[in-house]
């Protein structure tokens, strides 16, 4: 085996629940993740003989970003931090290429680096032949980022402390969504700072059992009216025209409406395939968007295809 392809996807926040700041800098969280049809593909390919020891190199397609959201393609990238991480932990780490061809929305509230990093511990874990279990592999990806987890795992799940202590929900039909893409991105530190500024007085989080019940039946109407992220005034904050985009969304008659995330994508839950792209074209009429995506869920998380 010299190259390992994995696709992984990415996901829209159901809820998002967040407490107060803590001493160290995080937020205990209540995520209730989603995993969306919108994929990015990861090969990881082994070097020629005589390559440096360990030498990782990377290279990236597709959506990449532009300006301060462009995707790094050095050591800062999230992948090249989960192949070291594999390797420093297994001791089978070999010279690589990572190639990613990226669809998910870069910064935009959708965890699209998370799911690179996750895919890469995939493929690198194929690639080498290192047998690592799901829970080590899951343990491994809570240390490089609360989101990265999820990824491997997929479907729909709660996540608590920083989102990486991962519980699978039953979702019980598929829901059907549009994403409208804005210009630019958003950093989450700076959301979370804005959050921080505008709930002092946060409560610790909770899940909310009437969507989880709303999942588990199929109710798409159900789950749309719970749907809630205690970010988005924070996002809304910085990027007021947001506002805008989620008042088309229901005007157009989505089920729900709500930020992806840390922003700036919205997300908007549709009836069926074709609601969703009625939805999408009116989004796009409006002018409130750079682009719409349809996408459906629940999906698996990061699987090897090649």
């Amino acid at each position: 085996m010299t190259a390992v392809t994995v696709r992984v996807p990415a996901k829209v926040n159901l809820q998002l629940a967040v407490g107060p700041a803590r001493e160290d800098g995080y937020h205990d969280l209540v995520n209730v993740f989603h995993a969306v049809s919108v994929f990015d593909e990861v090969t990881v390919t082994a070097r020629e003989p005589g390559s440096a020891p360990g030498e990782i190199i990377l290279r990236v397609t597709g959506e990449t970003g532009s300006g301060p959201t462009r995707v790094p393609d050095d050591t800062s990238n999230l992948a090249v931090r989960a192949a070291a991480v594999l390797a420093h932990e297994t001791g089978a780490g070999t010279p690589i290429t990572i190639d990613l061809h990226k669809n998910i929305p870069v910064a935009g509230g959708m965890a699209g680096g998370s799911a690179d990093a996750a895919a890469t511990l995939v493929a690198c874990d194929t690639l080498w032949k290192t047998g690592m279990a799901q829970q080590d592999l899951l343990d491994l990806a809570a240390r490089l980022g609360s989101d990265v987890a999820f990824p491997l795992l997929g479907r729909t799940a709660l996540g608590t402390g920083r989102g990486e202590v991962l519980e699978p929900l039953p979702c019980g039909g598929g829901l059907h969504w549009v994403f409208a893409l804005a210009e630019g991105g958003l950093s989450t530190g700076e959301v979370f700072r804005a959050y921080d500024r505008l709930r002092p007085d946060a409560p610790q989080p909770q899940c909310d059992p009437a969507l989880v019940a709303a999942l588990a039946s199929g109710d798409a109407a159900a789950v749309g009216a719970a749907l809630d992220n205690d970010l988005q005034r924070a996002a809304v904050s910085l990027r007021p025209e947001l506002s805008h985009t989620l008042a088309v969304g229901e005007e157009a008659g989505a089920l729900g409406t709500l930020v992806s995330g840390s922003g700036p994508t919205c997300a908007f839950l549709a009836a069926d395939e074709r609601d969703a792209q009625r939805i999408a074209a009116r989004l796009l009429e409006a002018g409130r968007c750079a682009r719409t995506i349809t996408a459906y869920g629940d999906v698996p998380g990061a699987s090897v295809v090649s």
